[in-house]
């Protein structure tokens, strides 16, 4: 990776130094702006990163902690809930 100040960066992007600041600071950044960042700093093939595969099924993204259904067994003596995998 090129190391460069913002200000560099800001000239051979067109992106401001207040986005690039927010970059660096894991806050949110139009897609457009991370695109020409990543490419100015020859991280381009790091987009694909960004684009999920169009073959796959949207849910083959989900992280599953378990297979075990979630779901209201029965409310306590309290009135709370208690989940179906609770004992």
């Amino acid at each position: 990776m090129k190391e460069m100040s913002q200000q560099d960066l800001e000239d051979k992007t067109g992106v401001s130094k207040r986005s690039i600041s927010r970059l660096e600071q894991g806050e949110s950044v139009q897609v457009d702006n991370l695109f020409k960042i990543l490419l100015a700093l020859d991280l381009g093939e790091n987009i694909e990163m960004l684009v999920p595969d169009q073959t796959k099924r949207p849910s083959f993204y989900i992280e599953k902690a378990d297979d075990k259904p979630k779901r209201v067994r029965k409310r306590t003596e309290k009135g709370d809930f208690k989940w179906g995998d609770e004992q």
